[in-house]
Formats: C-alpha cells, structure tokens, sequence
C-alpha cells in the first residue's frame, strides 16, 4: 500500500464518519421537533356556536325569514334550562375541569376517537359513568346537553 492509498483510505473513513453522524443527527433532530409539539388544541361548544351579531341575513333570503317566523310565532320558543341538581340521573354529579388546556370531547371512549367538541380550564360538566376499565369518563356539558367521552382524572367533583 503507498502513502497516497493510505491518505485515501483515512479520508474516506473520516468522510464516512462525518456523512454517518449528520445522517443520525438529522434524524434526530426530526423526530425530537416532532415529538415537542402540542397537540391540536380542542374545540368548544361555545366556538362552534354563531352569535346573532355574526348572522347577516342575504336580501334574498330576509322575506324567508320572516314569512318561516310569522308562520311558526304560534309556536312556543322554549330555550332549554341548564340542568339542575336535582334533574341529574341517578349516579351522576357535577364536575369542574382541572386540566389546564381544557380536554377534548370524544364520540368514543378512546384517544383515537372522533373529536366532537371540547371543555375549557375551570368549565362544568356532568359526570355520568365510566368506562368498563374506568380510564374514561362519559360526560354531558349542562349548557348544550352535549355528551361524549374525556379522558378520566382531569375533573374535580363540585359539591
């Protein structure tokens, strides 16, 4: 082997050293910015509600309007009252939520469930049982009469 072959072989070897630690550096880097994001921040009823304010009726459909509400005025408008403690089913209670970004409302008791809405930090909420392994919560929000699923232990009982 001649120096010149020698020098070759060193570099080459440093030169793959070099290629193999950027390679998992880089892999690295990307798995460890994938895993420090947050996750999607929940929706809650009150987002998804649209305020009077926010509707602006189309000309077109202002004359709908009113004929449809003259028609139906005979009818009661009713808005449905929040839940008392005494309508609660029986093994139900009240509940305030402790996480601080609020939990996800799931359609299933699972995290990889459908999200259907979302309780803030501090907001109430009915508890009415658990799940077969009791790591799950089905709960109803008192205002929209919503129900669904959060994950259990993120809720203190209001007395």
């Amino acid at each position: 082997m001649t120096i010149s072959g020698f020098f070759q072989f060193i570099i080459g070897f440093i030169l793959g050293i070099i290629f193999f630690s950027a390679g998992t550096l880089g892999a690295a880097y990307l798995f460890l910015t994938k895993m420090a994001v947050n996750p999607a921040k929940p929706t809650f009823p009150a987002e998804k509600q649209e305020t009077v304010a926010d509707h602006k009726p189309s000309p077109d459909s202002t004359n709908n309007e009113l004929s449809s509400s003259a028609t139906n005025s005979s009818e009661p408008q009713t808005k449905p009252e929040p839940e008392k403690q005494d309508d609660l089913p029986p093994g139900a209670y009240r509940a305030r939520v402790t996480w601080s970004s609020g939990l996800s409302l799931r359609a299933e008791p699972s995290k990889d469930a459908e999200r259907i809405g979302g309780v803030e930090y501090n907001g109430e909420l009915i508890i009415l049982n658990y799940s077969d392994d009791r790591g799950w919560q089905r709960v109803r929000i008192p205002d929209s009469s919503q129900e669904g699923w959060v994950k259990a232990g993120n809720v203190e009982r209001i007395e």
